[in-house]
């Protein structure tokens, strides 16, 4: 039966039914009453329902009967032929026809539920019925009811898990979940599980309804008993008779894996615009599993919650990363939310759901349908006549799905909402045709998006200008980077305003609202060009002053009135690497002395020495510092940390490496350029300052009990040398006697070799040799409160020093030929000792 319903009936329209029935029963014998009753009752006839619903079963034939319309509209069949009733489509086809001759409202082919309202619960088909000769509109509400026409069924037939041998009783794993397209009662009722030993079914509901199934493990496994376990799983839904779908269940039993795979998160969310390519990268849900081997390498896998979703997205099974395969529409479907398990090698997995939010674009215009036109309207037609029925419509949602429609105000039309979605294009004022004999008038859909669409029909307008419309901006606000230093004069940003008017109306001068910066104008730092609106430098910023701006732009248009618009601009200033670093420790001594760090002889490889501190004004990677050595007195002895600046012992120390070590530190950073800076650092090798002292006064003591024999054996070695060198000077005074004879310009050159230095000889090949000693002075001072240990340069002699040395276990040895003198001085005693080294020959 056909189901109607009064749309514009209102509560007092009730209520006055009411106080006239009740009048009526207390005057039945009133005439006048009578005619009263009658005059109301025909006021509401004219007020009753224009909205007739019906209802139908899907899957009826072609021409199955739905309704009588001519009957629920109180008109005769004849009437609706005469009026030329039709239904007005907007889609591609239309399932129901309307019979004039009977007033029957039939279905116009087949009709599925699932195809015309897919994923909604009620399905509501809206039928228009216009009368072309009145101009009016009736709307129709159809409800498809469901049938049990779809059995549930599986995305795949087969699906094989596979479970450790170790798994814990009581674990689940997920199954794959079947579909159907039905309602209520005749959609996905339940699952079942075929019988066994080991597992039991356990149907989860999600938040909407839906259910999917788990696998959970009732028995402990073993792989040597049975390595594979063959299931069923049938779904069933709850109609008469009731429809199945299964699927066939391969349970793998793995050997041991004691770590499962880990993502970092349990629920992942991401949204995306419904515009973006295919291809799309949406996210990596990348699962760690510390296992090694087989054991440790993850796949992926994904159990779609839609059908559908799986011919959108691709999941990567070995980089976990999760693309688009196909465009996505918002229209279509606005969530899709899937569940991504990964599985290492041993069997153990992790599952992590993923929500994928699309975005609605304003990416549909709206659509103009014209239902009905007069195309030739009398000059003298009155006002309020019309000329045409349009029908507006978009398939975007929210804003973007808004449509307003408008014709030019200075033209003599209207435009006047009407049923639903329809608008009426009307006169306001009568026409002369001998003043305008056609008019071209354009009507204009625009959605309410960003950026807004709009659609155009022409019905004969012409278009004169107004200024109704402000200056406009893309950005509700916007953002422009600096970098500091900048010159003066530089262009920051283009602030560009648009007008859709023209003329004068559309001419854009830019302004800045004044305001202070630090107590400063702000037209003193920024200006604008009043015609380009390019926003220009005044002076060169400094980040370290000032990091961010806010600017207010304001766009005035040239008419009268004039219309303007400001918008926000933030301006952020960028830091350049334009401070060296600043090296806190150790600092520079005042007293033109150098400052020394001890370092324990015992010290084993990697003993903190001590530790280079800096810091750098700027910000970010600018400001990231790195310590390298720049020289050693021994290149292998210390290291420096490239980040810490710890300088810490790369070896143990021996007993020939020298009391002094002298260190070049340079911290650099990391901007572009690098900026640096140098320090010097000198490490004395000794347990303490005493025990430096101890060492120096006891190195005479130790020289005099030295056993005669390496004494003696020293006189031998420096008698022998003297030797060999008296017999080489002889030698060389032959040869050079020899060539004097021989060549008289050696005559002129005799006087020539008798300046030559001690020290200083000259071979027989021409070549000069020299013998040159080192000598250094080691001051060490020690104060009542701090100690400190102070290292002059060294002094250099060409002389050759030679005396007796003695070894001893815990002497002072300087390698490399670095004999001298040290000095110590404590409470005005100074002690002197001679540090006898080994000479050097170049």
């Amino acid at each position: 039966m056909p189901i109607t319903q009064n749309t514009k009936g209102s509560r007092q329209s009730q209520f006055l039914w009411r106080t006239i029935m009740a009048q009526a029963a207390r005057r039945r014998q009133d005439c006048w009453g009578r005619i009263l009753l009658c005059f109301l009752l025909g006021i509401l006839w004219e007020t009753r329902a224009e909205q007739i619903r019906y209802s139908v079963w899907e899957e009826m034939q072609k021409g199955s009967f739905v309704g009588n319309v001519a009957k629920d509209l109180g008109l005769e069949p004849w009437k609706l032929s005469e009026s030329r009733a039709r239904i007005v489509s907007r889609g591609k086809t239309q399932p129901f026809a309307l019979n004039a001759r009977s007033g029957n409202l039939v279905t116009a082919d087949r009709i599925d539920r699932e195809e015309l309202c897919p994923r909604t619960p009620k399905c509501l088909l809206n039928v228009e019925i216009l009368m072309d000769d009145k101009i009016n509109i009736y709307g129709v509400e159809v409800e498809v009811m469901d049938i049990n026409d779809h059995a549930p069924r599986f995305r795949i037939d087969e699906v094989e898990i596979k479970i450790s041998e170790n798994a814990a009783v009581g674990t689940s794993f997920p199954l794959p979940n079947a579909r159907d397209p039905d309602l209520e009662m005749n959609s996905l009722q339940n699952y079942q599980l075929s019988l066994n030993h080991h597992f039991s079914l356990h149907v989860q509901s999600r938040a909407d309804g839906a259910k999917y199934p788990e696998l959970v493990l009732e028995k402990a496994l073993d792989r040597e008993e049975g390595p594979v376990h063959y299931l069923t799983l049938m779904a069933t839904d709850g109609g008469d008779p009731v429809r199945s779908g299964t699927s066939r269940i391969r349970v793998t039993v793995l050997d041991i894996n004691d770590n499962p795979p880990v993502f970092p998160q349990s629920e992942y969310s991401v949204s995306i615009p419904e515009n973006v390519p295919k291809g799309t990268l949406l996210l990596t849900v990348n699962a760690t599993d510390p296992d090694e081997g087989v054991n440790g390498e993850v796949t992926y896998s994904v159990r779609y919650f839609k059908d559908e979703a799986s011919e959108i997205f691709h999941l990567d099974s070995l980089t976990a990363q999760l693309f688009t395969q196909e465009t996505l529409n918002f229209e279509e479907s606005a969530v899709y939310e899937m569940e991504i398990q990964g599985q290492d090698g041993g069997g153990l997995l992790t599952r992590a759901k993923v929500q994928v939010t699309v975005l609605d674009v304003n990416d549909n215009t709206p659509e103009v349908i014209v239902a009905s036109l007069t195309r030739s309207v009398p000059e003298l037609s009155p006002p309020g006549t019309v000329i045409a029925l349009l029908n507006v419509h978009d398939r975007d949602s929210g804003d973007n799905g808004r449509v307003t429609c408008s014709v030019p105000e200075h033209l003599p039309f209207k435009l006047e909402k009407s049923y639903g979605n329809y608008y009426r294009l009307m006169t306001v004022s009568a026409l002369d045709r001998e003043q305008i004999s056609e008019y071209n008038v354009t009507v204009t859909a625009t959605d309410e998006g960003i950026p807004p669409l709009s659609t155009n029909i022409h019905i004969s307008l012409h278009v004169e200008d107004s200024n109704d419309n402000p200056p406009s901006f893309r950005q509700t606000s916007y953002s422009a980077y600096i970098c500091e230093n900048n010159p003066r004069a530089a262009s920051i940003y283009s602030v560009t305003a648009s007008d859709p008017d023209s003329g004068e109306n559309a001419h854009i001068t830019y302004s800045i609202e004044e305001d202070t910066i630090h107590g400063t104008p702000l037209s003193s730092y920024v200006s604008v060009n009043s015609e380009t609106g390019v926003v220009y430098a005044l002076r060169s910023f400094d980040y370290e002053q000032f990091r961010d701006m806010q600017l207010q732009v304001t766009a005035r248009d040239s008419g009268n009135p004039p219309l303007s618009r400001s918008v926000s601009l933030t301006l952020f200033i960028l830091d350049q690497s334009d401070n060296a670093p600043e090296i806190l420790y150790p600092t520079f001594p005042t007293d033109d002395s150098t400052g020394v760090e001890l370092a324990p002889r015992s010290a084993e490889p990697g003993y903190l020495v001590t530790k280079v501190v800096a810091v750098d004004g700027d910000s970010g990677q600018n400001a990231w510092l790195s310590y390298r050595l720049l020289k050693a007195s021994d290149p292998g002895l210390f290291s420096i940390g490239l980040h810490t600046g710890e300088i810490r012992t790369a070896r143990a120390f021996h007993d020939k490496d020298s009391l002094k070590q002298s260190l070049v530190v340079a911290v650099t950073d990391n901007g572009e350029p690098p900026l640096s800076a140098i320090v010097s650092v000198t490490v004395a090798v000794a347990d303490s300052i005493p025990e430096i002292l101890s060492d120096l006064s006891n190195l005479n003591a130790s020289e005099d009990q030295e056993d005669s024999s390496v004494t003696l054996y020293l006189v031998i070695s420096v008698a022998t040398i003297f030797c060999l060198f008296f017999i080489f000077i002889i030698v060389l005074l032959a040869l050079r006697l020899h060539k004097w004879r021989i060549s008289k310009p050696l005559e002129s050159a005799n006087g020539h070799f008798a300046g030559v230095p001690a020290s200083q000889f000259v071979g027989t090949d021409g070549v000069r040799a020299y013998l040159k000693t080192y000598s250094h002075e080691v001051s060490l001072t020690m104060g009542s409160q701090k100690s400190q240990i102070f290292f002059p340069q060294p002094n250099y002699a060409d002389t050759l020093i030679s005396q007796e040395s003695h070894e001893k276990k815990d002497s002072l040895l300087v390698s490399d030929c670095m004999p001298g003198t040290v000095l110590v001085q404590n409470d005005q005693t100074c002690l002197q000792h001679n540090i006898i080294c080994k000479q050097k020959h170049l």
